[in-house]
């Protein structure tokens, strides 16, 4: 048995009927309809939209509140030659924000520059320095993109000084909202706009499209990238984004963006969701988290081929940069965990004076994958004692509702359900672990904190065609909101499998039903190679793509979990040296069946924890690893297995000293010839003469010593120091009565169904006898 590592939710459909009408109507896959429902498509005007995004109109920007407002105040702006700042935010969607809004003031002759805080000196969003210093540069209108939402004291300081300052954000909104000159935002209290989730690049493209009195299409792919990489759920209007800036993105005359992907290898021909979140959106990130983060905003801007080229290459190094620190960091606030909480609790918090402020959010990230708890990375300031940091959720746990109920303990805080920034005091930040620990054992269970598995479908491997996977691939962009769907496969036998890559880190897998049998591959999955067996039948959790190799295509499954219901044989016979690892599992009992085996040298290490047969007891097997280190001597041994229960695994070694099966078992002329022998001699010297008749009649000596035991065992002779006498008044016997010819007999069949079965007659014995345990009343 093999556990899954996630808690598997399989995703009911309760109405078949939509189901098959969408798929006769669109002529679709079942399977893919089904997934349409599940996504809340129930109708064939909503699939086709949802389908044909093409074909998908924007919503009018002048539905948010104050739109018109903005608009009139910016061409006042530049019908008054009056300089714009936009204020932006340091990540991809600050930046891609800021260059989308920037592209559109420029567009209409504004007279517009730029302004994004560091990380590090000013931090998150507006700052009263900043503001001031923009002031002193002449700047009579601030409009913030990204950010701004929480800013009230800012705000209301900035109008002191004589400048307007225009809000976009798209951040959680407070009980108290800014005094700015207007504010757009799809979250806020009477917003009258029909999409709330856009991330802050999306807002910056509404602005700019009422700016421009069209929609902008040709920033798309700068507003793809930000909505990407921020997070925002993929469904709705930042579907159509997306999906039709991924096409922009194919074609783009964005020099930054040409020398980005050429830069991390990226083809611009095959470019999705996915090239935009680990290779696109990574670099955009890295530059604000490690410096100032105006060089991704220059390269988004640039019109200069070699010079985006040069910043693309600067940039990718930052990328490095960040990785390296990222892993160290990691490493440590992982250990952090290990030695701070004896129990891991239900919100993780840890901090430390000089871990990089810039990269804790990517680490709250990944201990978050590591432990599946809302995690809180703090990093702290000694000059100003302060602590600031970022912080991760999992699905039930608002991480910003409850960083509200921990306000008076911060000195700022923002973000998203699944997402957050903080500062406290250091002198704080033991009773907000306590505070924030205590909120998340009130709202999560067991249950919510054990990873989960939301699986779409189950198929088996019939069901898996490279039409269905292109019919699958229309569901994309795939992201939150519109996860790429998982499928299960069942009770589906492994026919081969091996570890791969170059440090054998990964998995490769043939699954076989029936005729049918398709590629697995699991990344990061190589350690599992040695806990699988070959012929298991097993459980398989993945997404489904097209493998295209030498101009053949066809189906795999990239493998996201699996489990093995059944008890798993590793089959060691014949091996010449098993390892102490393996051999030295917890949850093992070492079997012998014969006292001897305990004293054999290449059982040494494991001399002391060996069992014999005999010392069990009933049920020792449940739930544990089983080593047979040699095999039964006889049937009544066998025959024991089932009081001991169905283990998880079993592995045979089967070690003897001798095999039964290759040596000869006399036949009944040859008993029938040496008694005669004997019966005319009447007395035979077995050590004088025993050789001399072996070759006279072209059998062994063990052959000979074998028969003389026989007539001993149904006293026929008796035999003393290697003399044997032939017995008056013998009584005719069969051979059978002689306990030493049944026992070797009896060796040689268990031998021919232990030691000389093929692996899957071998398990089929086993199974047969520990399947009766169900039958058997275990006291």
């Amino acid at each position: 048995m093999l556990k899954p590592s996630k808690r598997w939710i399989v995703e009911k459909n309760n109405n078949e009927q939509v189901v098959e009408r969408l798929s006769k109507q669109l002529s679709i896959n079942p399977i893919v309809s089904s997934m349409l429902v599940k996504r809340g498509v129930e109708s064939v005007e909503q699939a086709e939209s949802f389908l044909n995004t093409e074909s998908t109109s924007f919503h009018d920007p002048f539905l948010f509140n104050g739109m018109d407002k903005l608009v009139a105040r910016i061409n006042d702006a530049i019908e008054l030659n009056q300089s714009i700042m936009v204020y932006g935010d340091y990540d991809a969607d600050g930046v891609t924000s800021t260059t989308v809004l920037l592209s559109a003031l420029r567009e209409l002759g504004a007279k517009a520059d730029f302004y994004i805080p560091n990380r590090f000196s000013e931090g998150y969003g507006p700052n009263k320095d900043a503001f001031q210093f923009i002031a002193n540069q002449g700047y009579g209108l601030i409009i913030t993109v990204d950010n701004g939402i929480s800013g009230t004291d800012e705000v209301e300081f900035v109008n002191q000084l004589g400048v307007d300052v225009i809000i976009t954000d798209h951040h959680e909104p407070g009980p108290v909202l800014p005094d700015a000159f207007v504010i757009i935002h799809p979250k806020i209290e009477g917003s009258s706009y029909p999409f709330e989730e856009l991330a802050g690049v999306g807002v910056a493209f509404k602005v700019a499209h009422a700016l421009l009195g069209y929609a902008p299409t040709q920033l798309l792919d700068l507003v793809a990238v930000g909505t990407v990489a921020d997070l925002v759920p993929l469904h709705g209007e930042n579907r159509i984004i997306v999906r039709q800036g991924i096409d922009q993105l194919k074609r783009t005359k964005n020099i930054g963006l040409k020398a980005l992907m050429k830069t991390a290898s990226v083809d611009p021909l095959t470019i999705n969701e996915e090239s935009i979140g680990f290779s696109i959106g990574p670099r955009l990130n890295a530059v604000g988290r490690l410096t100032d983060a105006d060089a991704a905003v220059e390269l988004l801007l640039s019109d200069d081929v070699q010079g985006a080229e040069a910043l693309a290459e600067e940039i990718d190094k930052f990328n490095n940069d960040r990785k390296k620190i990222v892993s160290q960091i990691t490493g440590e606030a992982a250990q952090q965990v290990e030695e701070l909480y004896h129990e891991i609790p239900s919100v993780i918090v840890v901090a430390k004076e000089g871990w990089n402020p810039g990269v804790v959010g990517i680490v709250a990230s990944q201990l978050v994958e590591k432990f599946y708890r809302p995690t809180i990375v703090l990093s702290i300031d000694s000059s100003s004692n302060i602590a600031k940091g970022s912080a991760r959720s999992i699905e039930g746990f608002d991480i910003y509702q409850n960083l509200f109920q921990c306000k008076e303990l911060l000195t700022n805080f923002g973000g998203h359900p699944m997402a957050g920034g903080m500062t406290l005091s250091s002198n704080n930040l033991k009773e907000f672990r306590l505070q924030i620990n205590q909120l998340g054992e009130e709202q999560l269970s067991a249950e919510q904190l054990t990873p989960v598995l939301k699986i779409d479908q189950v198929c088996t491997l019939k069901d898996i065609t490279i039409e269905l996977i292109e019919e699958i691939e229309q569901l994309a962009p795939f992201g939150v909101g519109n996860g790429k769907p998982l499928f299960l496969i069942e009770d589906t036998k492994i026919s081969f499998f091996k570890k791969v890559g170059s440090d054998s880190s990964h998995l490769k897998l043939v699954i076989q039903e029936e005729e049918q049998s398709i590629d697995v591959i699991g990344f990061g999955f190589g350690g599992i190679a040695d806990e699988l067996s070959l012929n298991t039948k097993a459980y398989f959790v993945g997404e489904l793509s097209i493998n295209e190799w030498n101009n053949n295509r066809k189906p795999q499954v990239m493998l996201r979990d699996l489990k093995v219901d059944e008890w798993q044989l590793f089959d060691l016979r014949g091996s010449k040296q098993v390892s102490q690892e393996l051999l030295s599992q917890q949850n093992t009992i070492y079997l012998a069946f014969d006292i001897e085996t305990k004293k054999l040298p290449e059982f040494d290490f494991i001399k002391e924890k060996i069992n014999l047969i005999d010392d069990l007891p009933q049920g020792a097997f449940s739930n544990k690893y089983v080593v047979l280190l040699d095999m039964p001597q006889h049937k009544d041994q066998l025959d024991k297995l089932p009081i001991f229960g169905i283990p998880d695994r079993v592995y045979t070694i089967f070690k003897q000293k001798s095999e039964h099966f290759f040596s000869t078992i006399p036949k009944r002329e040859h008993f029938k010839w040496y008694f005669a022998f004997l019966k005319k001699r009447g007395r035979f010297d077995m050590q004088k003469h025993g050789v001399e008749l072996a070759k006279y009649k072209g059998w062994t000596k063990d052959t000979i010593r074998f028969m003389s035991q026989v007539f001993f065992d149904l006293g026929f002779v008796t035999i003393e120091n290697g003399v044997i006498l032939l017995n008056e008044n013998i009584q005719k016997r069969d051979l059978h009565e002689s306990s030493t010819f049944s026992l070797k007999q009896a060796q040689i069949e268990m031998e021919q169904l232990m030691l000389y079965s093929s692996k899957d007659e071998l398990r089929k014995c086993l199974d047969q006898h520990f399947q009766q345990s169900s039958s058997v009343v275990l006291t």
